[in-house]
């Protein structure tokens, strides 16, 4: 059976290479010291990763694919989505390749530096004609060892988010409301458009809303001149409207935008499309202009959840995207999103 990508993809989420004998093929020595969060949407397959490459450490995306030559086979040469690709991660190496600024990107030729069993393993489980491959394995765990691993797993999950919640508390100095903020933008995002939202949030920070705290299409408009997705070429007064407005806010607040190519639309239903959710959200900020206070006084999920309730400006009822007219549709959070942000 032909080795997958999908197995590099395992090998390298789970760090199961032999560490000491990674190098480049060009033959400098490689240091995984964050292998990124993989990502199952379009672009590159694991980002914002951390590599030692010589003495230099890089900070950036990693792709993988079975042969080298793929890269461009799969057009990624010509993509700007990958032009923060630090290194390319492959099963064999059997061409040089470049980004589409012509520079040559390191590679790691993964054949011979993991233990075969893995592979064999995983070819099984592949191969296996049970309705769950897996199925006869945790039958060999002892219940009560089982038992103690799930618990150990939520409690480390709990740790962990709290530990990174503290983390962005302290990077905003301290600030509950900025670091609130910043992180129901990026669930806004959920997982396909997490990495754009925490942008947003960072590159237009509360206070400069809060400006606008009473006015929603001065909000909408920074928040959507803030994502990069309003064209100078739009059609509609809607969008022409904000791109004025938020151009006036832009120089008065000195602000720097997304690049538009972070956000992520295919394979999403409409409703979930980020020009949806930019409008929720911008939504929610001016409907709860003191939502720390509110949500830590809140002593009910179902408050949170009528706070979190909220519907786009009348615009978006006629659209999921920019210019592109639609039949009426209230453009409501739903309650399976809303429970994924309370949690």
């Amino acid at each position: 059976m032909p080795l997958k990508e999908e197995f590099l993809h395992y090998l390298w989420k789970y760090r199961l290479f032999n560490s000491n004998q990674l190098t480049t093929t060009t033959g400098e020595p490689v240091q995984v010291v964050h292998p990124g969060h993989e990502n199952s949407d379009s672009g590159p397959d694991f980002t914002a990763a951390k590599i030692r490459i010589g003495e230099t450490l890089w900070a950036g995306h990693v792709e993988l694919h079975v042969r080298s030559s793929q890269w461009e086979q799969h057009g990624h040469h010509k993509d700007a989505a990958y032009g923060n690709v630090i290194l390319h991660v492959v099963y064999e190496h059997d061409r040089e390749i470049f980004d589409r600024h012509c520079n040559a990107i390191p590679v790691l030729e993964a054949k011979g530096k993991f233990r075969e069993e893995l592979l064999t393993a995983y070819q099984g489980l592949l191969s296996s004609k049970a309705w769950i491959p897996c199925q006869g394995i945790p039958n060999a765990i002892d219940r009560e060892i089982l038992g103690l691993w799930l618990n150990r797993l939520l409690v480390e999950r709990l740790e962990r988010k709290s530990a990174e919640v503290l983390q962005y508390f302290e990077y905003f100095k301290n600030d509950w409301d900025q670091t609130l903020y910043f992180l129901l933008a990026r669930n806004f995002g959920f997982k396909t458009n997490a990495t754009a939202f925490s942008l947003l949030a960072q590159r237009t920070p509360l206070k400069t809303l809060l400006r606008c705290r009473n006015n929603l299409f001065a909000i909408e408009a920074l928040l959507f001149g803030q994502s990069g997705l309003i064209s100078e070429k739009s059609q509609d007064d809607y969008p022409r409207s904000m791109l004025q407005e938020y151009n006036h806010l832009k120089r008065k607040y000195n602000l720097e935008s997304v690049s538009p190519h972070l956000w992520k639309f295919a394979r999403l239903r409409p409703t979930g499309f980020p020009t949806i959710r930019i409008a929720q959200f911008a939504s929610l900020i001016y409907k709860s202009q003191q939502l720390f206070r509110t949500l830590i006084e809140s002593d009910s999920t179902d408050k949170i959840r009528s706070l979190l309730k909220v519907e786009t400006s009348p615009y978006w009822a006629y659209h999921y995207i920019f210019d592109k007219k639609t039949p009426f549709k209230p453009k409501v959070l739903g309650s399976d999103a809303i429970n994924n942000i309370i949690i």
